[in-house]
């Protein structure tokens, strides 16, 4: 054998490792071992609130769910399956009446029935139509007080040309005016 022919190399202990675990039918063993870094795990319960990466979590029937602003909003706006009142199934005609008296529509029908057997329907009718027309007036309030304080000075063109108004508003009329409207929905309620 001539010298050329000769392995130089010296094998190091991972290459004689992967030879032993060839011969040995080991394909997949691994001949190395590794250090690596691994988060502290958190095992929580049902019903803990913790926060992580930013979140607020929680675990609701066993499931991980994030905690949201909307949360309650939500929960309002959701219709339940089953009627709280009378317990049937809810469909999808019954979600507006839901949303504003929490039963199904059977159970609306019913009740405003027994109103109407017992003489107090009218009375009934009349407080949510009161009511109403109340949040409007303070909806009402609420816009001129806002476009009041809004400056006007100046104002922008379809041109994108910005001019420049001299006046302000008056005031006065806009209270007058106002009181005017109040005063027609306040005539619009019943007694």
């Amino acid at each position: 054998m001539s010298k050329d022919t000769v392995l130089k190399k010296e094998f190091q202990k991972k290459d004689v490792e992967r030879l032993r675990n060839l011969m040995q039918g080991k394909y997949g063993e691994k001949t190395r071992s590794s250090v690596g870094f691994t988060n502290k795990q958190e095992f929580h319960e049902e019903g803990d609130v913790w926060e992580s990466d930013g979140r607020t979590w929680t675990i609701k029937k066993g499931i991980k769910q994030n905690i949201t602003k909307l949360d309650k909003a939500k929960k309002a706006h959701t219709m339940p399956l089953f009627c709280p009142s009378c317990n049937k199934l809810m469909k999808r005609v019954d979600k507006p009446y839901y949303n504003v008296h929490r039963y199904c529509l059977d159970c609306h029908a019913k009740a405003e029935d027994k109103l109407k057997r017992e003489g107090k329907y009218e009375e009934h009718y009349n407080k949510i139509n009161n009511k109403i027309i109340d949040n409007r007036i303070e909806e009402y309030k609420q816009y001129v007080k806002e476009r009041i304080n809004e400056s006007n000075s100046s104002f922008v063109s379809e041109d994108g040309d910005v001019e420049n108004w001299v006046g302000k508003i008056n005031v006065d009329k806009v209270n007058e005016y106002t009181a005017h409207i109040i005063e027609h929905l306040e005539s619009l309620k019943t007694k």
